[in-house]
């Protein structure tokens, strides 16, 4: 998060106080943002100004005609002239404002589909830690509420302020060519009132800027709620939540207050200086018709230009509240924006594993997966404490199966992370097929790679659209076989519509969730599998159907297993302990119970093995 952004959020938090300066700052970054949504359509957006300017300049021209009409009526001139170009100024001018109506509307539905789907596209290809540092909740509110007020700030705010600008500019052209005296009395009543106006703008900024931060934190308390539901009922933690979620509703709800009043405050402020203007030019104009200084004709001619100021005074007034929130939403929008990428520098593939041999010639398969003395630390993590990962140096065979133990926060995740490239070590490195990642591109890594995650997520769609979700070609049948290994055959035979049957996480359980995530896994008929605990809610039978499919894989790949239940890793060809960020042994299942104190722990603490006695001490 740049400084900029960092300093809108504390702001926005309450963690500190806003200042004009604080505003200004970050004005120009926002303005920016907006433009870009724009610029793509500026031709558009020049069209609809010239139909603006024509039909504002139609509305202006009608004053002046009047004024002919009331001259003709005092010498009985005919009307049809001035009348018949009164009824051409209607139409043009109607039809201008619809034809610029319909060409805004649609720019804006536009502008909002860039705008979501640029920011969906970025948040996807952002990097893991980016993202997952955020609530999912508080970044869907800026996909479609935020958006909307780009598209308002964008178009008419855009359009509306041209507009009001042409219409002031023409009104006051006008009414000095009318009398120069009265045009004096409007313009100070008026320059008043803008001056008051532009005062309140940066406390309405901020207002609505507080609004929609706090509409953001609400959506992401709601969605982790909605998500831990059963948690939350069987903690009878209701009233707890729906305290917590209304403390953002309340905040959100209060700033939008305080932006409504400083909005029909400055509209307020708009329409008396008008109705103000309006009353003393009716006391200094009747003064010069009876003076003789001008003619009745007259008066009620720039009575009508100061009606008319009332509409190009309220668009300027409108857009620029508009305009407020529009930069309230591009600082939210820009935090995502500027989320980093995955980094894809890659060059081509290196080539086939023929490719590799030995100094003197030899052929020597490589590892397929290499981590040499990796390094690393979490961003603000303690600067004093331990590295997540402290010099690592681990090989995967190219067939077989590793798998990775060790007690909580060993390290283990952070292995399979960097493995899949969602993080890069701080030192040293990690390797495919003997070449660093750095000569790899991101695409060829993770299209070796099929990951079943701890949390076995399901994705909105169908089961089969699940299943093939890493393999969208994938055939019936090997869809079919993947759920045969994973014993669910029986849960889609009683699905309303099989494999095309809609799911979602809460019509299956966690055990079921599992089998899904590691059937897709299977599908994928991946060179390098990374199960991260994917036997946690599975039951003896289906746990030795996983254990099959896994030996079956380790003999033409690469299989790599964190699991707290030992049981699940036990016949792995080689098990790697790790302790607090570093590897402490290497070996089979039967030397680490000889050789490894800690592993005779982890294994008798699960009971898992009855030859082994409790460690002593």
């Amino acid at each position: 998060m740049s400084q900029n952004e960092s300093l809108v959020y504390e702001r926005a938090c309450g963690w500190t106080d806003w200042t004009e300066q604080d505003v200004e700052r970050t004005t120009k970054q926002k303005a920016g943002i907006l433009w870009a949504y724009a610029r793509p359509h500026k031709a558009v957006l020049v069209v609809a100004l010239v139909l603006g300017a024509v039909a504002t300049a139609a509305e202006l021209a009608t004053p002046l005609v009047t004024k002919a009409v009331l001259d003709g009526l005092e010498t009985s001139a005919s009307l049809r002239t001035p009348i018949t170009i009164l009824g051409v100024l209607l139409v043009a001018g109607s039809a201008m404002g619809l034809i610029q109506g319909i060409m805004l509307g649609t720019l804006a539905e536009r502008i909002i589909l860039a705008a979501r789907t640029g920011l969906v596209r970025h948040l996807l290809h952002a990097r893991v830690p980016e993202v997952t540092a955020r609530q999912p909740g508080e970044l869907v509110t800026r996909v479609t509420s935020d958006t909307l007020l780009i598209r308002e700030a964008t178009t008419s705010s855009v359009v509306n302020f041209v507009n009001g600008v042409i219409g002031l500019i023409g009104a006051v052209a006008l009414m000095a060519y009318l009398d120069v005296v009265l045009l004096g009395v409007t313009l100070v009543v008026l320059v008043l009132a803008g001056i008051s106006v532009v005062a309140l703008m940066p406390r309405l900024s901020k207002a609505q800027q507080e609004a929609q931060e706090h509409v953001g934190a609400l959506g992401g308390r709601l969605e982790g709620v909605v998500r831990a539901l059963r948690t939350v009922k069987s903690a009878r933690a209701e009233s707890r939540e729906t305290a917590r979620v209304s403390e953002h509703a309340e905040a959100s709800a209060r700033s939008g207050i305080r932006a409504v009043k400083l909005e029909n405050v400055s509209w307020t402020i708009t329409g008396v200086a008008v109705n103000l203007a309006v009353m003393l030019l009716l006391g200094v104009g009747a003064w010069r018709v009876s003076t003789d200084a001008i003619t009745v004709s007259t008066l009620v001619a720039f009575l009508l230009y100061v009606f008319q100021l009332m509409m190009p005074v309220m668009l300027l007034t409108m857009s620029l509240t508009s305009l407020q929130s529009g930069l309230a939403a591009a600082a939210r929008i820009a935090e995502v924006e500027e989320m980093e990428l995955e980094a894809d520098d890659g060059v081509p593939g290196p080539g086939s594993r023929s490719d590799h041999g030995d100094a003197a010639g030899v052929d020597v398969e490589p590892p397929v997966l290499r981590l040499h003395d990796v390094t690393y630390r979490y961003a603000g993590a303690d600067a004093a404490a331990a590295p997540a990962l402290d010099g690592v140096s681990l090989d995967v065979p190219r067939r077989g199966h590793t798998a990775i133990v060790g007690p909580s926060g060993a390290g283990k995740t952070t292995i399979m992370s960097l493995l899949l490239r969602f993080l890069s070590p701080d030192g040293g490195r990690v390797e495919l097929d003997g070449h660093p990642y750095a000569h790899w591109s991101t695409d060829e890594i993770r299209a070796r790679i099929a990951y079943v995650e701890q949390d076995t997520p399901i994705v909105p769609g169908t089961l089969r659209e699940n299943l093939a979700y890493a393999r969208p070609d994938a055939t019936d049948a090997e869809i079919q076989a993947a759920v045969d290994a994973l014993r669910l055959t029986e849960r889609v035979a009683v699905l309303p519509d099989g494999l095309d049957t809609e799911v979602n996480a809460s019509q299956l359980s966690g055990g079921e969730r599992q089998r899904v995530a590691v059937a897709r896994a299977l599908v994928a008929r991946p060179e390098i599998l990374l199960l991260d605990e994917a036997t946690a809610q599975l039951d003896g039978l289906t746990e030795a159907a996983l254990a099959a499919a896994i030996r079956d894989v380790a003999g033409t790949g690469a299989v790599v297993t964190i699991a707290h239940r030992i049981s699940t890793i036990i016949d792995a060809d080689q098990i790697v302990l790790v302790e607090r960020g570093r590897v402490r042994a290497v070996g089979r299942h039967t030397e680490l119970l000889e050789v490894d104190e800690l592993y005779r722990e982890l294994v008798a603490a699960l009971r898992l093995d009855t030859n082994v006695a409790a460690p002593t001490s």
